[in-house]
């Protein structure tokens, strides 16, 4: 049967549940889903059956079923969106899920780990594993805390402490993702709603100082003044001294090596023989821990020090056979481990760490006493290392806090010894009972006594009553092991001086102290006797003396007695059961009276020894002893035991309370409470005789109290006066007392003892204030007058010493501030007897005794009143509005006063917050319009004001604290304070004073960014604040300064705070995380829509007054419709063209409508700003008609409407291109398309909206890049164009960039050294050198020999010039002059060009691939999409690794594998296509590369630079293929690319500009394949004919290995079919027949295959010259492979050449020479015949195969006149005297040729050049006199030479290196 519950119920499924048939209805219930249980007849109960449920799930409520009991959890669940009672415990969201809100730290736990994890895997794709790592054991821990929060049953204190790790660790990983700072109070989140402004922020600062730091949060009460107390763990781990083969006792301790002295007990350790613990059950307790260390302690130079005393034979190579003899305890070792750098080490820890201890023997055992001082000072002579090298193995771990809770927070600890410090710690706890009385054996003189040895002397310690008991387990050797009743010293070996320095405890009971003494018992322990130890002689002492006080800290020198024989009997009885020693000897000690008579030391009382006494003093024996009491209730004081027994003294008790300051701390507060009482009951014994002195007593107590040590003893005192003070008259005297010192202060001012008052004067007021309540309670409120009375007077004298103004009197001073530290605590005492009112008044009349006026700002005593002003705004009476009502104008009063200073500053803001935090506590439950209208009338003003000041100085701690001070006064402000406000302005002047202030500070706040970042809540409530302070004041702005009243800077500031306003970070909505942006929408709204609409309705108020903020506020507004929210956009838009209207308006156009646009458009999107759809909100502006038609009804009416498109238009496709900008900008992107959109930018600057200073600063931004790429020569084609822009002359320039004020000549000049420098580092010195002529002749005009000098540097190898012909005779003085200058200018510009030159033909430059690169898709930014582009590749880059570079700048990239141009789909596509492949050059300067008089090296230059056309060829088959030969339908699909700027340029690529497709015939495909072939071996031949060939004065001969692999591949492929296949296709007549057209084609391909044959022949000449004899076999194989080809050729038919039959002339013996067709000056080459060796045609072949114009040019691109290279004079040489300033590149980068072309007719009218018939000779001496000539030929023009001046030297003038 179904059982109805009482009411409804809810539960979580715990585990889900997934059996239909179990379920009715089909109910299926999944983990953690909300279920409910209801009955069928009452709506708010449920069912339960034999362990089932009836219910329904949160999510189908309609749907009613069953499930079992032990899945569902049943809680008190809640359903608010039902109407349901929502409890604390669960909330139930609409969706179905249950979330628990009992704890809301769990609910934040179970939110932050959402929050988290993808961010957490985040870390791991960025490559940052340790913080993943750590990451992932924090969310373990977080899980698991939450676990045992939700499921354990957990006590206060332990659920606390999981609270705070769980608060830290979530601190600690926002912070390591980069999340907001959660601000917490005791680990709970704030609400900022219930606190002010000022207390959020000091919660903020504490919250991140504990995540920094790692710091505990503690709870928050009243700093504790107590030092911090350390503690150290001790763990003996092992132990390596078990050789013995004895038992022995290890002790530890702390000693101090400074002072010689332990400061701690000492910890012992028993092993066995085996070096084991001596019981089983001490295995895991060999531990001690060393309590109440200070930090004073720390500092010392502390050692752990170990001693091992052995238990055993008298000596340790004794082995004697028979009865064992008796047990000693012998010394055997000391260790000692410094323990300086380890506390520093083990402090930083959070676990133990081990060390060892060696340990070392005493030589001598006389020394045993100081063995650990001796190793400490490592006096090595007197211990030494046993032989079995023996030592300890301990861990120690240092500790802090209290020692209890230590234990109960690690129970671990619990089986640790606690060892005490030696006396009383730093920090005396109330309630600590102590009673320690430490004994040091410390050294003994006894005589020989007869003996022929000396003595081995034992020491028994026994402690008995006086009537000869002994007491019981009283003595301590140490801690850890058990006490004892007597105690056996260490026994020197044969030692009459003993010097044991053995120290044990006693534990003497309290109540047996009184009638106790020590007795000392000596024997000698012999060796041979049987080991018996004998006694001879005895010493004692009393603990407590006669007076009640015991034995004084010091040393003792005790009498030693000697025992007769007969008295031994019962000492050996006595001591039976502990050494069961053999006493054969007779003696009677029963009697102690015996000898407790004597004397036992020199200052003994008894009168002598009597003279029948049975005990004979020894005088030459002495003992000594040392004793120390640490006893919370005994006391070594005589004074302090004659106040407490005053009664017995009464005629002495004024010399008694004299004597109670020589009385110690530690003494007093062991007897406080005793004490107290006891100057009380003198003081109502005779208040008039001894009432001073009983008040300077209870002042010294009192004070006493204050010392750090015992300020835990103030909690005794105040427990004292409300529990047990009992002196109900007492008020009366002390009343007196203090009048009476305050009244006297003038002429006691220098007296130490009325500080002390001062100071006491908190205790002071609470006994009279105790003593009156007493007093009225027992006499029903008898005398209330008098004593208000006389209460009245004590603060008329206290006001009194406070209004004492001496400024040079320090002493008073220091009174003043006692005595107003100690005011402020008296508040609540004075509650007791006195209204709230009354006790407010008597504060309020204290406090305003001070000077109204600062009159000494600056002066200590300002800071006492502010700290008196705190602690009173802290303290309880303020928190009542009564008081508050009386005290709050003082207070600001004092704020203001200080303030307006601008000093103390800290303290002021300090309590503003705890005023502004009493306010809003406050106003959650009163009103508190009042207390807020008088804090805006004093406080408002000066805060603006000191803020103002405080973040112009940068002090951001300070401003951070008097801004949350600000916006709390702000946030309690209604519109009634701002009306009175307003109202209280007695001009506008001065109202527009407080605007400034206002809307300044308020700016400043959020340009400054006060609060960091990740403050998020503190800078949300803030701009809430600030919205809700701009809407109450824009009425009042507008009121005032519109119209006539217009004030630019009020609504400047104004409108700069709004636009700052929306642009604040943490406004940015869009940018946060869809939960964020949810929980601030639903709190605050879009405050940025609510502020743009404030702004848009303040610029539509402001009517014509618009003007006057035009083009100023174009920025700032631009700067708000980059906020990527679609409503404030659409509210600006208006704005937009309000501000252009106006502009036309006032000057006629747009131009500063633009400019302002385009300049802060620029540095807006610099800074991140804008996205994609700030595009279509532009192109809104032109369009204007959908969103607004009323604006386009507008907009047609005005003129303007064309100017203003096309301003918006240019805007928009620069904001495209600025947003490319800054997503290639960004610090993952990479240089390429960094590159691409700066050059983008630039150029769209310069040809669009020729903006010269924009244009300027990319220029040099992109030239950054390419430095920071190692681009250098494409860096100095960037600032070329910088450099193009200025002039050689001397305008002056501004400051610009890194350039400072200068002429423009100065600039371009250093911009001509630097473009000089980065052509040279890029290798391409060719552009250089027009540079550096340029700038020579720059310097030559100025006569600017200085600056020439610098030409000089680049120097590399010295210029010899003959300056004899200048001082011809025949020249005058002045001429001489001005022909040196001219050739000093010249010849220092040929230095560095001759520099450069050298480079040219000496250094390695490598040739550069080049690729096409296609970007294809609508995802590629804007200057890329869909375009084509041709790069240059870096060095040794292939096509490989440039697609792969290129398709990791683009990973989203799809590679397209075929070279077909792209369908409309891919170009049109939401995605990225890139298709590259590789292109060849197609060089301008062909005439260069067709001439072989220039070097290979130049040629490689020219072939890849000053480039702007490119070519791909694509093979296909045209037509049917013919499987034999291939070559009859293979044609060549070749595509020509042309730039729009040549490479290298500004950018390593450059766009297609223009596309050119031609279709190649197989014949012409052929023509050019073998063309460039014999070019190639034509450069390789010319390359080798110069070498050296093998064994030629016994040199070894070059490398010839690419000679001989390119002479194979090429005989190898016309054996295999290569040219034979051309034969047999292009020269059949089938062929010649059908295409008739090409008949010059075949003609030119037969005499290019015959070329092959004449090159092939040369090239096998040079190879058998220089080839090594060891690849000869090669050779003669090339030699025979060429036979074949010749006569394959010789034998192959064709039309053409029988058809010219005659070109052939006889040539030398062996040879037939052919003539070419198209070369009428051509050289003729000679063919070997059959059977010819080629080295005897070598000399005749070369000169005509090196000729520079032997061979027709067959290139289809170039034009005729080019195709014939004639000779003319080089221009690659200087001539200074008929140079003209020349252009040194072209208007457009890279289109001129790097070196220009010099005038030859100067050379021709004195030199005659005449083409060389063969390569030059090398000769050195050819450059010396060509400098020579040169120089001669710029000294007299005139002059003309003929060629037998140098008949010896080639005439054609190349540069230095080129040879």
């Amino acid at each position: 049967m179904w059982t109805l519950t009482e009411d409804e119920k809810t539960g979580v499924v715990s585990e889900s549940i997934d059996c239909p048939f179990l379920l009715w209805n089909d109910l299926q219930l999944e983990r953690r889903q909300c279920s409910m249980w209801r009955s069928t007849c009452k709506p708010s109960l449920f069912c339960a059956f034999l362990g089932w449920f009836r219910g329904f799930s949160c999510k189908r409520t309609d749907v009613k079923g069953i499930f079992p009991c032990s899945y569902i959890h049943v809680m008190k669940y809640g359903l608010s969106s039902d109407g349901y009672h929502h409890p604390d415990e669960i909330q139930i969201k609409l969706n179905g899920t249950a979330t628990p809100v009992e704890d809301a730290l769990v609910a934040e736990v179970t939110s932050t780990l959402r929050e988290w994890a993808p961010l957490w895997k985040q870390l791991y794709v960025k490559r940052k594993v340790e913080v993943f790592f750590q990451m992932a054991h924090v969310m373990s821990e977080l899980m698991e805390l939450r676990k045992q929060l939700v499921t354990a049953r957990l006590a206060d204190r332990d659920k606390r402490d999981i609270k705070r790790h769980v608060a830290t660790r979530l601190d600690w990983g926002n912070e390591h993702l980069g999340l907001d700072l959660v601000p917490r109070k005791d680990f709970e989140t704030v609400d900022e709603d219930k606190v002010s402004v000022s207390d959020l922020y000091k919660i903020h600062l504490g919250s991140r100082n504990d995540v920094r730091h790692g710091s505990q949060r503690h709870d928050s009460v009243q700093p504790c003044r107590a030092p911090v107390v350390h503690h150290l763990l001790l763990n003996m781990k092992t132990s390596t001294c078990n050789s013995i083969g004895e038992d022995s006792d290890i002790f530890f301790w702390l000693y101090d090596s400074r002072e010689a002295k332990s400061i701690s007990e000492k910890f012992m350790v028993r092993l066995n023989k085996n070096g084991e613990p001596k019981k089983s059950r001490e295995v895991d307790g060999l531990c001690a821990l060393f309590t109440d260390l200070s930090n004073e302690d720390l500092k010392r130079d502390l050692y752990i020090v170990s001693q091992v005393i052995r238990s055993g034979r008298m000596l340790l190579n004794e082995h004697r056979k028979g009865l064992r003899h008796g047990q000693y305890r012998r010394p055997y070792g000391c260790a000692v481990l410094a323990m300086s750098n380890i506390l520093q080490t083990i402090a930083e820890l959070k676990e133990e760490k081990d060390f060892v201890l060696k340990v070392y023997m005493c030589n001598n055992e006389s020394e045993w006493y100081q063995i650990h001082e001796n190793i400490i000072r490592k006096c090595s002579s007197k211990y030494s290392a046993p032989a079995n090298n023996s030592g300890l193995v301990i861990s120690l771990q240092l500790l802090h806090g209290d020692v209890e809770a230590l234990r109960r927070e690690n129970k671990w600890l619990s089986r640790a010894s606690v060892t005490h410090k030696l006396g009383f710690p730093d920090v005396m706890v109330p309630g600590d009972v102590r009673n320690d009385f430490y004994l040091t054996l410390e050294r003994g003189d006894f005589e020989r006594g007869g003996k022929s040895v000396q003595k081995n002397i034992e020491v028994t310690v026994s402690v008995l009553l006086d009537d000869g008991e002994l007491v019981q387990d009283c003595i301590g050797k140490a801690c850890g092991q058990p006490n004892r009743t007597q105690h056996r010293s260490v026994v020197l070996y044969h030692n009459n001086s003993p010097r044991w320095n053995e120290a044990v405890k006693l534990g003497v009971p309290l109540d047996r102290f009184q009638g106790t003494h020590l007795r000392f018992d000596f024997r000698h322990c012999s060796t041979k006797d049987k080991g018996e130890k004998k006694l001879f002689a005895f010493s004692f002492t009393p603990l407590m003396r006669e007076d009640g006080s015991t034995l004084s800290d010091q040393s003792h020198q005790l009498y030693v007695y000697k025992v007769a024989t007969r008295i031994l009997s019962f000492v050996c009885s006595q001591l039976s059961l502990l050494s069961r020693p053999q006493c054969d000897e007779s003696g009677d000690l029963r009697q102690p009276g015996l000898y407790l008579v004597l004397p036992c030391c020199q200052d003994g009382s008894s009168p002598g020894l009597p003279a029948a006494s049975a005990f004979q003093r020894s005088a030459r024996e002495t003992f000594w002893i040392s004793t120390q009491l640490s006893s919370t209730k005994l006391t070594q004081n005589a004074n302090l035991l004659a106040l407490l027994k005053w009664k017995a003294h009464p005629d002495r008790v004024g010399n008694i309370l004299g004597r109670l300051r020589h009385v110690t701390g530690e003494e007093i507060v062991k007897f406080l409470q005793d004490i107290l009482d006891t100057l009380f009951a003198i003081l109502d014994d005779d208040a008039h005789k001894y009432g001073p002195l009983v008040f300077q007593s209870l002042v010294f107590v009192i004070n006493l109290l204050g010392d750090s040590k015992y300020f835990h003893f103030r909690a005794v005192m105040d427990t004292y006066i409300h529990k047990h003070f009992a002196g109900a008259l007492a008020y009366k005297e002390l009343i007196r007392c203090l009048r009476w010192v305050m009244e006297s202060l003038p002429e006691a001012v220098w007296q130490d003892h009325t500080q002390d008052v001062m100071r006491a004067l908190e205790y002071l007021f609470k006994f009279i204030i105790q003593s009156r309540s007493l007093y009225s309670g027992a006499t029903c409120g008898m005398e209330e007058e008098q004593f208000r009375s006389s209460f009245q007077e004590l603060f008329e004298s206290i006001h009194f010493v406070l209004g004492l103004d001496w400024p040079t009197c320090e002493s008073l001073i220091m009174i003043q501030v006692a005595a107003l530290r100690s005011f402020t605590a008296i508040f609540d005492e004075l509650l007791h007897i006195f209204s709230v009112q009354e006790v407010a008044e008597f504060v309020r009349s204290t406090l305003a005794s001070f000077p109204s006026v600062l009159a000494t700002v600056g002066h200590s005593m300002d800071v006492v009143r502010l700290q008196s002003i705190t602690r009173t705004v802290d303290s309880s009476l303020f928190a009542l509005p009564e008081s508050r009502r009386i005290l709050l104008p003082l207070v600001l009063h004092h704020i203001h006063l200080h303030l307006r200073h601008q000093k103390e500053l800290p303290t002021c803001s300090g309590i503003l917050t705890s005023l502004f935090s009493i306010i809003k506590a406050s106003s959650l439950d009163a009103s508190v319009q009042e207390e807020v209208e008088l804090m805006v009338e004093s406080l408002l003003d000066v805060l603006l004001q000191t803020l103002l000041s405080i973040m112009s100085s940068g002090q951001s701690q300070e401003a951070g604290e008097f801004v949350s001070c600000l916006l709390s006064l702000l946030r309690h402000m209604t519109d009634v304070h701002f009306q009175h406000l307003m109202e209280n302005f007695q001009s506008k002047e001065v109202l527009k004073e407080f605007m400034m202030k206002i809307w300044c500070v308020l700016r400043n706040l959020m340009k400054l960014s006060i609060f960091p970042r990740d403050w998020t809540v503190m800078r949300l409530l803030s701009s809430h604040i600030i919205l809700r302070t701009v809407q109450r004041l824009a009425p009042y702005q507008l009121e005032n300064f519109v119209g006539d009243d217009f004030d630019f800077k009020v609504w400047s500031a104004y409108f700069s705070l709004a636009v700052l306003y929306i642009n604040q970070p943490s406004l940015q909505l869009e940018s946060m995380s869809a939960a964020k942006r949810k929980k601030i929408f639903d709190k605050y709204g879009d405050m940025r829509v609510t502020m743009a609409y404030e702004l848009f309705s303040m610029w539509q108020n402001l009517s014509e007054n618009k003007r006057h903020l035009i083009p100023g506020m174009i920025g700032p507004f631009l700067g708000v419709t980059l906020v990527p929210q679609a409503e404030i956009r659409n509210i600006m838009v208006p704005i937009f063209h309000d501000m252009m209207d106006w502009e036309q308006r006032k000057e006629g156009s747009l131009k500063q409508v633009e400019a302002e646009l385009i300049d802060k458009l620029d540095a807006l999107v610099s800074e991140g700003k804008g996205d994609d759809d700030y595009r279509e909100l532009l192109s809104l502006l032109t369009l204007l008609l959908e969103p607004y038609p009323s604006l386009l009804e507008k907009i047609e009416q005005q003129t303007w409407r064309e100017t203003g498109t096309s301003l918006v238009t240019s805007v928009t496709r620069l904001m495209e291109r600025l947003l490319d900008y800054r997503d290639g900008m960004r610090g993952d992107e990479t240089e390429s398309k960094s590159t691409g959109c700066t050059v983008n930018l630039l150029t769209f600057y310069k040809s669009e909206l020729n903006k010269e200073e924009m244009y300027i600063r990319y220029i040099h931004k992109l030239c950054d890049l390419h430095v920071g790429a190692g681009n250098y020569t494409e860096a100095a084609f960037t600032l070329l164009l910088y450099w193009e822009l200025l002039h050689w002359d001397e305008r002056p320039t501004k400051e610009l960039l890194r350039y400072p004020s200068q002429s423009e000549w100065q600039r371009k000049e250093a911009l001509s050294r630097k473009l000089i420098h980065y052509f040279a580092k890029g290798k391409c010195w060719e552009f250089g050198i027009p540079l550096c002529r340029e700038l020579a002749f720059q310097y030559e005009s100025l006569y600017d020999y200085q600056s020439l000098s610098w030409i000089r540097v680049s120097m590399t190898k010295p210029f010899h010039t003959p300056v004899a012909s200048v001082m011809s005779p025949h020249n005058s003085e002045r001429t001489a002059r001005a022909l040196i200058s001219s050739a000093v200018i010249s010849l220092a510009a040929q230095k560095l060009e001759a520099a450069y030159f050298d480079d040219i033909m000496e250094q390695q430059r490598l040739e550069p691939k080049f690729f096409r690169v296609g970007f294809y898709g609508r995802m590629f930014p804007f200057f890329l999409r869909n375009k084509e582009f041709v790069c240059r590749g870096h060095d040794y880059e292939r096509l490989e690794a440039f697609q792969q570079r290129m398709l990791a700048e683009f990973p989203q990239a799809i590679a397209v594998r075929h070279p077909n141009q792209p369908d409309e789909a891919i170009l049109q596509s939401n995605s990225q296509y890139l298709q590259i492949y590789a292109v060849t050059p197609v060089p301008e300067a062909a005439g260069i590369l067709r001439s072989h008089r220039v070097p290979d090296r130049i040629k490689s230059f020219y072939r890849v630079n000053n480039v702007h056309r490119f070519r791909h060829d694509r093979p296909f088959h045209k037509g049917p293929k013919d499987p034999d030969n291939e070559f009859k339908s293979l044609w060549i699909e070749r595509t020509t690319l042309v730039l729009a700027h040549p490479l290298p340029g500004i950018s390593p690529w450059f766009e297609v500009e223009e596309q050119e497709l031609v279709e190649v015939s197989p014949l012409e495909n052929a023509v050019s394949v073998v063309e460039n072939k014999n070019q190639e071996l034509r450069s390789l031949i010319s390359r080798y004919h110069l070498m050296r060939p093998h064994g030629v004065d016994n040199v070894a001969g070059d490398d010839v290995n690419l000679l001989s692999m390119t002479l194979n591949g090429v005989v190898d492929a016309a054996v295999n079919g290569g040219i034979a296949r051309y034969q047999e296709a292009f020269f059949g007549e089938d062929y010649i027949g059908s295409h008739p057209q090409d008949g010059d084609k075949i003609s030119q391909l037969k005499d290019l295959m015959q070329e092959q044959l004449e090159v092939l022949g040369a090239g096998l000449a040079v190879h058998g010259r220089l080839v090594h004899p060891e690849m000869r076999p090669l050779h003669k194989k090339l030699m025979d492979r060429f036979q074949v080809i010749r006569s394959s050729l010789c034998r192959a038919p064709c039309a053409a050449s029988q058809a010219n039959t005659a070109g052939g002339i006889a040539g030398p013996e062996g040879f037939t020479v052919h003539r070419h067709s198209e070369a009428a000056n051509g050289g003729n080459v000679p063919i070997p015949a059959d059977g010819q060796d080629l080295d005897g045609i070598q000399r005749v072949f070369l000169q005509q195969l090196m000729s520079p114009a032997w061979k027709p040019c067959s290139d289809p691109y170039l034009s005729s006149s080019d195709k014939v290279v004639t000779v003319v004079a080089s221009s690659w040489s200087l001539d200074c005297v008929t140079r003209k300033v020349i252009p040194v590149l072209s208007a457009h980068v890279g289109a001129a040729p790097p070196v220009p072309p010099r005038n030859t007719q100067a050379h021709a009218s004195c030199l005659s050049v005449t083409p060389p018939l063969s390569p030059p000779p090398v000769d050195d001496a050819f450059h010396h006199q060509l400098g020579d000539l040169l120089l001669l030929s710029l000294c007299a023009p005139e002059q003309s030479y003929s060629a037998s001046h140098f008949s010896h030297q080639p005439l054609l003038l190349i540069p230095s290196g080129m040879h």
